[in-house]
Order: C-alpha cells, then structure tokens, then sequence
C-alpha cells in the first residue's frame, strides 16, 4: 500500500517511529534515507569563507583568520551536510563550533548564519529542545566571553563587550527561533492538509466502488434469478409444451435486457466519471415493472400504500426500489411461496416498507444457499444505513418471512457514510434477526 502513496503522504500512515510520530513531543525526526544537499551545502561554505574573510578586514579590532579559524567555519558549515539525516548532531555542532569560533575572538559575519541554519534544521525536524539548548549556549557562551572572560581569551588588550551588542544577540536568537518555529507549524499543517486530501479522495473512491458494488449486485441477483426460473421452466416445458416454452425464453429474454441496460448504466459512470447518468436512477415509479418482471419468474406480487405518497430525492427513491427488489428476489430463490406481498407506508418524514411471504423456506434457503455471494441483506441495511434507516429481516411468528425497511424522508447521506447520531438516543442500529431461514442471495 506505502509504495501506491507519494513519499509525503506515506509517514502520515501510522505512528512510526522516526518518521510521523513527534520528537520532543512535536515533528518527526530526522530522514535517514533523505538525500545529501550536497550543492547548498558546497554554496553555503564558499559564502561563509569568503564572507567572513570579508568581515575580518572591516573589524580590525577582532582576531585575524588563521588555519584554526578556517577550520571551524568550515566544520560548522560542512555539518548542515546532515541536516536532514541528523538533525539533532548538526544543531550541536554548529552551535559548539561557532561558540568556539566567536569565543576565540574571530569577527562576527556568516558565522552567524551557520548558528540560524543549524537551529532552523532542528526546529524543523522536531528536535526543538536540542535547537532551543543550542542556541542557549552560543548566547550564554557570548554573553560570559563578552563580559567575564575577554581579558584571558583573544584579542590581546581586548574590553567588554557594550550591552548593546548582547541586545543585537539576543534579537537574533528570538529572531530565528521564531521564524524556525512558524516553518515548522506550516510545514506541519500543509503536510496534514495534503494527507487529509489523500484520505478523503480514498474515502470518496471506497464509496464509490460500494455503490457500485450494491447496484450490480441488485441488479444481476434479481435478473439473473428471474433467468434462472424462466430457464427451467423452458426446459421441463421444452417438449411438453413448446408454447409456454416460449414465453419463458420471452422473460428471459426481456430480463436479460433489462439487466444489460441497467448494467451498462453503471459502467458508463465508471468510464465517464464527471458525466451525467444518461437515464435517470429507478425509483417507485417503476414498481410495476418490477412486480411484472417478478411474475415472470412465476411470482404474484400484491402492492398497497398507505398515507400521501411524497416526492422523494433520487438517492431515497433508488434505495426504496433496491430494497423490494431485493426482498423480492430472496423470495423467488428462497421462498416456497408464490405469492409476496409489498406494503408502501408513507408517513410524515418517514417511507416505511414491508416486504411478506407466506413460506415456507425451500431447501436451498434452509441449506444456507450462497450463490449469489451472500451481500443481499448487507446491501439492504447498507442502502438505509446510508440514509439514517434500518432494515429488519427474519421470520414471521405465524411463518414465512418478512422484510421491513423504514427510510427518513431528508437529504440523502453520501453512499457508504454510518447512520447519524440522534440526540438523546443510541446510534440506528441495523438489525437482522438472527435466526432466519431464507439466506441472503
């Protein structure tokens, strides 16, 4: 999976150590694999070389560049080399190395600089109290030299130093701690926005593929049971009674298109994700058509409604329709009934649906069928979960089995979102009895 995601996003997956979890209660650490910037770095000691010679020839009161004196300033500006692999050693170092330089009485320039840049690699990496300490030291290092020890440190005949200066140090230090401290917060929040982005569009592209995933389901289980009857009904018939033979080669027929039109409806979103559907998604309206395609398969379906129908949104009435679809195919394949009963409620901010067969269960329902992959009730609840209903299904004290769906009638949640949380109450549950007996096609 790490190998899928850009090299940013992927110390955002999981707390490992050394990479996204915090030092020092804050940024990650250093990257051992992170390249060497070798050209800044070559840049950075030619400007720090040539500078502070420049600067020596201004100061003629400060100690004259010697070997020693070359040899900390490029030690100092060589360790940002490992700025980004030890964060932690390049901050101590240069601070060690320019506190000697400063303390030996050489003149201030870019020497000042390596002390900014080591302190910006910690703060940065997350070694934030190592920066702050470093820092500390070089200020405090200044302030004794500057004030106690200058008589026995060079350069000969050497006073204190004035207070002013100590001032200048000081804003220099405060400077670049804070400007370290405000790169580090937005690297942060620009590293976790980008990560958030990448979540969400995976998020988006899960509940995607589960729409998809409910809707070929739906549509293939109820077609190709429907085929699967017809067929062996033309089959038994075949030479006994051609005719009727016939008619079943018909449904086929007719279901089969049906399915391939439905199906391709949904490919078509695949290939042309920012394109409009060409037909709109099924609804109630076409409940007869479904309750037709059901009779072919041999199954008598009965439709009341109760209450004021209301004008439902396209993801409410493409659920409602799923849903007796799919109660409607588990009592073709399932059921020994004939005969199913659908019952439409409609309620003041509520569609209640029920979905009845008389029984008794066949023996491929009672043998725990799974053909059909075991997702039909799953899609079910999925479907009103989606939408902040339940779904219900098992069997009926006085026998067959019953399936019974209530769907608020209010903006329709994002495919594969949870339920919302009521106030004052526990989060819907999705309920099915566990002891039924016609098994999910």
């Amino acid at each position: 999976m790490d190998k899928g995601r850009p090299p940013w996003a992927r110390p955002c997956h999981g707390p490992r150590p050394g990479r996204w979890r915090p030092a020092d209660g804050d940024l990650p650490a250093g990257r051992p694999g992170a390249r060497l910037p070798w050209v800044s770095t070559v840049v950075f000691t030619g400007f720090v070389l040539v500078g502070s010679r420049i600067a020596g020839k201004n100061q003629p009161a400060r100690a004259d560049l010697d070997p020693l004196a070359y040899l900390l300033l490029v030690t100092g500006a060589a360790l940002l080399l490992l700025r980004h692999r030890f964060p932690r050693t390049v901050t101590l170092g240069t601070a060690l190395t320019s506190a000697a330089y400063l303390a030996a009485g050489y003149p201030y320039g870019p020497v000042l600089l390596t002390i900014a840049f080591g302190c910006f690699a910690g703060i940065v990496a997350g070694r934030r109290r190592t920066a702050w300490a470093a820092v500390g030291l070089v200020w405090v290092s200044h302030l004794l030299v500057g004030h106690w020890l200058y008589h026995r440190l060079p350069p000969e005949g050497d006073g204190p130093a004035p207070w002013g200066e100590q001032l200048f140090v000081t804003a220099l230090v405060v400077a670049v701690v804070a400007v370290s401290e405000l790169v580090r917060v937005r690297r942060e929040q620009f590293a976790k926005a980008r990560a958030e982005r990448v979540a969400a569009e995976r998020r988006r592209a899960d509940e995607e593929r589960l729409r998809i995933a409910r809707e070929l389901h739906d549509v293939l289980a109820h077609s190709i049971s429907v085929i699967n009857v017809q067929a062996g009904v033309g089959l038994a018939l075949l030479d006994d009674d051609p005719e009727q033979a016939r008619t079943a080669l018909t449904t086929i027929k007719a279901a089969s298109k049906e399915a391939l039109g439905e199906v391709r409806q949904v490919l078509d979103t695949l290939r042309s994700p920012g394109d409009a559907p060409r037909s709109p998604a099924p609804g109630l309206d076409r409940l007869p058509e479904l309750c037709e395609q059901a009779e072919g398969a041999g199954l008598t379906v009965e439709v009341t409604e109760r209450g004021r129908p209301a004008g439902l949104a396209p993801g409410t009435g493409l659920a409602a329709f799923r849903i007796v679809q799919e109660a409607l195919t588990n009592v073709v394949r399932h059921s020994g009934s004939r005969t199913a009963r659908v019952r439409l409620a409609h309620r003041p901010g509520e569609l209640e649906i029920t979905v009845d067969d008389d029984g008794p269960a066949t023996a491929d329902g009672r043998a725990g069928d799974v053909s059909g992959g075991g997702n039909g009730l799953v899609g079910m609840r999925e479907r009103a979960a989606a939408l902040g209903g339940t779904v219900a299904a098992g069997p009926r004290p006085d026998g067959g089995f019953r399936v019974r769906a209530r769907i608020p009638l209010r903006a329709a949640a994002p495919y594969g979102t949870p339920a919302p949380h009521r106030p004052g109450g526990a989060r819907t549950a999705d309920t099915v009895i566990p002891t039924a007996t016609e098994e999910e096609s």
